[in-house]
């Protein structure tokens, strides 16, 4: 079983350690020094995380309201969250630019509002936001899942308040599966490609880079980059779950 098992890690590790050894790394030290390389870099990290910013905002109460309570309809809810999974990138990239174009009522009424709603680091992160939005979902109402309603009820009877408890017990328990969407959700937008393209081809982050640079270039100059995001997300992935993990044994221990 387990050398069967072995095969889909030999398969994920191989392409990516054949990219660092086949790597051009005078090419990628001399793109630590590019702006627009950095530039684009840095985009993709920040608006990956306002996104998943917007979405923890907004998916955290829905996700407490689906592990709590059960209604007809939920399972069909549950489904529509995970629409973005299925839905290719592209697609989804159409669907959003057609609601918040210029033309479109939303759009319309950011154009109005000041905001470019495509073209601009808006538009990545309306990108980012819909491919994302399941990632966060799925794991914080699995996270919540996990924490007992009978902790809450006890609180409840003593006289704390709704707020009180879940920001004090149902947050706190469930902290870790919540940070563990978190990354996966701000992951999926670092790395989002397919809709992007669609709304904001310009100004380019990094997956978007790393394509331009391989249709005019190709892989010599495109591998690179695409080197400097693996690790920017490896590193940021390594540090996140380290400190997760910190926190976990503080609570263990404490």
């Amino acid at each position: 079983m387990l050398l069967m098992g072995s095969f889909l890690v030999v398969y994920i590790i191989w392409p990516l350690a054949g990219m660092f050894f086949r790597a051009d790394w005078n090419i990628v030290a001399s793109t630590t020094r590019d702006k627009v390389v950095i530039g684009a870099l840095w985009r993709s990290v920040w608006t990956a995380a306002a996104a998943t910013g917007v979405i923890a905002l907004f998916g955290t109460p829905l996700a407490y309201f689906l592990a709590r309570q059960e209604f007809r309809g939920k399972s069909v809810l549950e489904a529509v969250i995970d629409v973005p999974i299925m839905v290719p990138h592209t697609v989804a990239g159409i669907a959003v630019l057609m609601t918040f174009s210029p033309k479109a009522p939303l759009g319309a009424m950011l154009v109005r509002a000041g905001f470019s709603p495509v073209n601009s680091h808006l538009a990545i992160i309306l990108a980012c936001m819909f491919v994302s939005i399941p990632f966060y979902v799925d794991a914080a109402r699995d996270a919540f899942y996990g924490v007992s309603p009978r902790l809450e009820n006890v609180s409840r009877t003593l006289g704390a308040s709704f707020f009180h408890v879940f920001f004090r017990i149902s947050l706190p328990l469930a902290k870790r599966g919540l940070v563990s969407g978190l990354i996966m959700s701000w992951a999926r937008g670092v790395s989002e490609f397919g809709a992007i393209v669609i709304m904001a081809y310009h100004p380019m982050v990094a997956p978007t880079l790393i394509y331009d640079r391989f249709a005019t270039f190709g892989l010599k100059f495109s591998t690179p980059i695409a080197v400097q995001l693996i690790l920017v997300c490896l590193g940021m992935f390594v540090v996140l779950r380290v400190l997760v993990s910190g926190k976990r044994k503080e609570v263990i221990g404490g």
